[in-house]
């Protein structure tokens, strides 16, 4: 019989998740975010008042809820901070191995959310569908806020699981990871890794933006910009 210590180990079918500390754009990042996320409060204050119309109850304020901003695309005063998403997310899927001599990368979701002061935000498990590359960049954060959990990908291992001897330990046992950001944490990851944000309690302002982009076809995207051209040449009657 041999021994672990005896036997060679090789792992495959990897998830990667790549991160990067840029404190230095916190402060004006969050500053261009700040009118997107009064905005979004101020949407907000319609279902809050239905809400505390329904259930009869004043003073439940924005409890649970994450307010969520328009889209920051092609924000010109965040060009540069785009621009470096897009180049490291093209470097993240070169990085993995994929080919991408045929593709471009299009952006589909960027926004910035804040969690409710009140506490109570979340975020359950979920995917970015359609989409290739996923990711967060921490505007406002601390140990006493809400922070991003990480699943395992791998559905097969998830059906015949076995319990963990330590659940504190990352190993390849692993079912989920939690994520401990700080201002001006860049976390990228595929789009296609199951993640979640834990109950905020509502300590310390919690603010991120999110981000999503695609890989299209070139042959589809060069389509695109001919009908484009062909729109935008034509001539009222």
């Amino acid at each position: 019989m041999a021994k672990t210590d005896d036997l060679q180990t090789s792992f495959y079918f990897q998830t990667p998740i790549y991160h990067i500390e840029i404190p230095e754009w916190v402060d004006h990042v969050d500053k261009v975010c700040e009118k997107y996320i009064k905005q979004a409060r101020k949407n907000n204050q319609k279902a809050i008042k239905d809400r505390e119309k329904k259930w009869k109850k004043k003073g439940l304020g924005d409890v649970g809820m994450s307010h969520h901003s328009t889209s920051l695309i092609n924000d010109p005063d965040l060009k540069e901070f785009q621009e470096y998403i897009g180049a490291t997310s093209w470097n993240v899927l070169d990085h993995m191995g994929y080919d991408l001599s045929g593709y471009e990368l299009f952006w589909t979701e960027f926004w910035v959310q804040h969690f409710a002061d009140k506490g109570g935000g979340h975020h359950e498990g979920h995917i970015h569908y359609d989409n290739h590359v996923s990711g967060f960049y921490f505007l406002r954060c601390s140990e006493k806020t809400s922070m991003p959990v990480f699943h395992d990908p791998r559905q097969a291992k998830l059906m015949n699981d076995l319990p963990q001897k330590k659940s504190e330990d990352v190993t390849p046992t692993s079912p989920l990871i939690h994520y401990k950001p700080k201002p001006g944490t860049m976390i990228f990851i595929p789009a296609y890794l199951e993640h979640q944000y834990t109950v905020d309690p509502g300590v310390e302002d919690f603010r991120f933006v999110h981000f999503n982009l695609q890989a299209v076809r070139r042959m589809i995207t060069d389509t695109i910009r001919k009908q484009v051209t062909v729109t935008k040449g034509r001539k009222k009657k």
